[in-house]
């Protein structure tokens, strides 16, 4: 038997082997789902896909589709479904997500016609809603590469386009053993991808469909600025004092950045806001800080007088309140979860410190070696940066710049991915 042969045969067996493993995941989930709220929002928003297509969608309809895995592959995203939504408002556009925490937050926007979750990639599955769904065009933000949907996808004629999207060389795509998923990333008409490094990946299987533009991240953060991020609350509470805002910390980084504020004697306001916003771990936080301390949900007229942190404990705020900052720390890079948005931060200018485990996250590398975001290992190094920080305004205005340079000379890749778009609408 050739290689060739053998290859092929190999790619048949690991796909019927993913069509096992499909139809296992979704027998079990719902067991899952009694031990897992997270798992049981899965299922249950699963179940009423199809009735939300009938319900929404009419055979006069002409739709646009874009799927993202979560909320921040979302946010990646929105700048491209926001100018959808201006250019073509005779479009019904659909947003897809797989992971609750993307669909739960944005259920209720009204930038989208439909917000759904993406159905588990069966045959069935893909058929039923592409067959209701029936979009002109497919988007796909950065990975969620589903083998099933792909290929019903193009069976059916529609356009498939990827964007925002970065590849490494120890993906499955560039293994000996990756031909099932390599296939699959065959059936994507374009790809708009982040840097060079993707592009020569992509050339290395035989895919030249590409287009490098970088990340549409930049101008969706670049938005943020134009927008109203006044709080009226924000502003009772900062009173014009330095602000030190910890967002989407984890309990690894709240060890260190409790300890930091309990022991501090700047005048400084503080604001953190923990990325798990479940009640025992709000109430944990809040009896270690011992400084005057207010729930954002519990915060009156007369609670913010005296105060000295707020936590937050309710979504949705955190890039306005990062406006307020002079100094930000992104949690992630202490846990396992990874870490989370720096350039919601780094947008408005100012210094932003991290954890020690960055790799992977591209404007994150980038931004340490220009010195625009600092890592710390521990305790000491966090309080000696942050201190130095609060001191030293000309090292935080210098710091602060070389985000916003940063920023400014990444904007443009959602220009470039509509100007695609509209040769195929």
């Amino acid at each position: 038997m050739t290689k060739k042969r053998i290859l092929a045969a190999n790619s048949q067996y690991v796909y019927i082997l993913y069509k096992l493993a499909i139809h296992i995941t979704s027998f079990f989930l719902p067991v899952i789902a009694l031990f897992s709220a997270k798992v049981k929002l899965f299922v249950k928003g699963r179940k009423s896909v199809f009735i939300e297509l009938k319900k929404h969608i009419t055979a006069n309809d002409s739709t646009i589709w874009i799927h993202a895995a979560s909320l921040g592959e979302y946010e990646q995203g929105l700048p491209i479904v926001e100018k959808l939504k201006t250019e073509y408002p005779t479009f019904k556009i659909v947003v897809s997500f797989f992971s609750p925490s993307g669909y739960e937050v944005i259920k209720q926007s009204k930038t989208s016609d439909l917000v759904t979750y993406l159905p588990l990639d069966t045959s069935y599955n893909v058929k039923r809603f592409i067959k209701l769904l029936r979009p002109k065009i497919a988007i796909f933000i950065k990975y969620e590469i589903w083998p099933n949907m792909l290929k019903e996808l193009q069976n059916n004629g529609i356009p498939i386009l990827l964007i925002s999207a970065i590849f490494k060389n120890d993906q499955i795509y560039f293994k000996w053993y990756g031909g099932f998923m390599r296939k699959a990333l065959e059936k994507f008409s374009h790809f708009f991808i982040q840097d060079p490094e993707s592009e020569k990946l992509l050339y290395s299987i035989g895919l030249n469909n590409t287009t490098i533009t970088g990340d549409t991240r930049f101008d969706r953060v670049s938005e943020i600025l134009q927008q109203n991020n006044t709080l009226e609350f924000m502003d009772i509470f900062t009173k014009n004092n330095p602000c030190f805002v910890m967002g989407s910390t984890w309990p690894e980084d709240d060890e260190l950045l409790v300890a930091y504020i309990n022991a501090s004697s700047h005048n400084m306001k503080y604001v953190i806001a923990p990325h798990n916003i479940v009640p025992k771990e709000i109430a944990r936080l809040q009896k270690q800080l011992k400084k005057r301390t207010v729930l954002l949900s519990e915060i009156s007229e007369n609670s913010l007088g005296d105060t000295e942190v707020v936590v937050v404990d309710t979504i949705g705020l955190l890039t306005k309140i990062y406006s307020y900052a002079d100094i930000a720390y992104v949690g992630g890079a202490f846990a396992t979860g990874g870490l989370h948005n720096t350039l919601e931060p780094a947008v408005f200018g100012i210094p932003v410190i991290i954890g020690p485990n960055y790799t992977g996250f591209k404007e994150a590398e980038e931004l340490v070696k220009l010195r625009g975001i600092f890592s710390v290992r521990d305790s000491v190094e966090f309080t000696n940066l942050a201190d130095k920080f609060f001191l030293d305004s000309d090292f935080r205005t210098e710091t602060g710049s070389i985000n916003t340079s940063y920023i400014n000379n990444n904007k443009g890749a959602s220009i470039q991915v509509m100007n695609h778009i509209r040769t195929l609408l």
